[in-house]
């Protein structure tokens, strides 16, 4: 048992702070209130505040690793457009000292995977930023399914067969007809062997998205990808997240109607592409005022991993209210990504990623003094 004691808890759940002791047994908060009489191990957080750790819905981290070039970049398959068989936990790196960086600045877990080269580019990871081996860092193994629309897939096909907007759109579609093809033979080989279909790695990866299991995480940084994206997700009844939504601002009223969870950014980087012209830091604030869920996101190596707080108080200063900006790195990730009811805030039964800092998140100068993760001490800087 360990008591954290006399803190400033900001639980992103509400808006106003308290003040209050946080039990914590087995990894997981067990009670939050007054336990001055218990006697146990305690960390007396007086003078500080405490909030959940910090996650990063999108990232890359562990794939492109740092300091290493082309031989430690494994993000992106390039010889096939449809790679929806590929699993992230295959390629990261839990070493990449990008890990360190990130928990040290409060970052305990990420959602990592490939990246945008390709229309279907494989499966999303969950896990804690603290380890040496991957099998023991994962939250959740299949996150996601990586999709992606606009610039990238053109680009990076153009001269394998796909070089259009509408040819991205229509090979997810046909990967998607075809799966929910398999899917059905499949269901009707259960009860007689003889009908099963021969075995296919890459429908077999489509069906947890056919099922409802896990969501496409569709890459879209222009307004009409945006759209795109819903339009096949509704066609076929699956499940969807939209990453990056850099003209989010621009069609807030059309994306509230819809009500799909956005991760915003990466907006600490020059707008390299024309798809990124209208970026800018006031977009999760304009989408976070129109009722969606909003998450900040750094796209990381794209921006450092550890800079996940600094974009958050950046779009800040851009206009975002504090508190929505603090649950755009906590409790909408954790629920953008279907963790909510285990990560992204501080509540009882909840894990234990706390971070105690001295001074309050948004500031350039704020670190966390004691990072715990499943609450253990995995920083210590008192």
């Amino acid at each position: 048992m360990l008591k954290i004691k006399n803190g400033l808890i900001h639980d992103a759940i509400h808006p106003e702070a308290f003040t209050a002791d946080i039990l914590v047994e087995e990894g997981k908060i067990k009670a939050i209130g007054d336990f001055s009489d218990l006697e146990c191990e305690t960390i007396d957080a007086c003078g500080m505040h405490i909030y959940p750790g910090f996650i990063d819905a999108h990232s890359h981290i562990g794939m492109e690793e740092s300091g290493i070039g082309f031989e430690g970049n494994d993000v992106n398959e390039f010889n096939d457009i449809l790679c929806p068989q590929l699993r992230a936990i295959d390629a990261i790196q839990p070493t990449d000292p990008a890990f360190d960086e990130a928990l040290r600045a409060g970052v305990t877990t990420v959602c990592t995977g490939p990246g945008s080269a390709n229309v279907l580019g494989g499966q999303f990871v969950t896990m804690k930023t603290k380890g040496i081996r991957i099998d023991n860092m994962i939250v959740r193994q299949n996150a996601a399914m990586k999709c992606a629309f606009g610039e990238n897939p053109k680009r990076c096909y153009r001269d394998k067969g796909s070089g259009s907007r509408m040819s991205v759109a229509a090979k997810l579609r046909e990967a998607l007809f075809k799966a929910k093809e398999y899917d059905e033979k499949c269901k009707l080989a259960e009860n007689d062997p003889a009908k099963k279909p021969a075995f296919d790695f890459k429908m077999e990866a489509l069906r947890p998205v056919l099922h409802g299991e896990i969501p496409l995480k569709a890459h879209a940084h222009r307004a009409d990808d945006f759209f795109t994206a819903i339009r096949i997700a509704k066609e076929f009844g699956v499940k969807l997240t939209l990453e990056h939504v850099t003209e989010g601002h621009l069609v807030a009223e059309e994306l509230a109607k819809e009500g799909y969870p956005l991760a915003v950014g990466p907006s600490l980087t020059h707008a390299t592409k024309f798809e990124l012209r209208n970026k800018t830091f006031a977009t999760p604030g304009i989408l976070a005022k129109a009722g969606l869920d909003v998450s900040i996101i750094t796209d990381s190596p794209v921006i450092p991993q550890c800079y996940l707080p600094l974009c958050a108080a950046l779009a800040m200063k851009s206009g975002m209210d504090e508190f929505d900006a603090l649950r755009a790195i906590t409790i909408n990730p954790a629920r953008h990504i279907g963790e909510g009811y285990r990560l992204g805030s501080i509540e009882i039964g909840k894990d234990a990623d706390l971070l105690l800092m001295k001074e309050e998140w948004y500031k350039l100068d704020s670190a966390p003094a004691v990072v715990l993760m499943d609450g253990k001490v995995v920083v210590d800087e008192r």
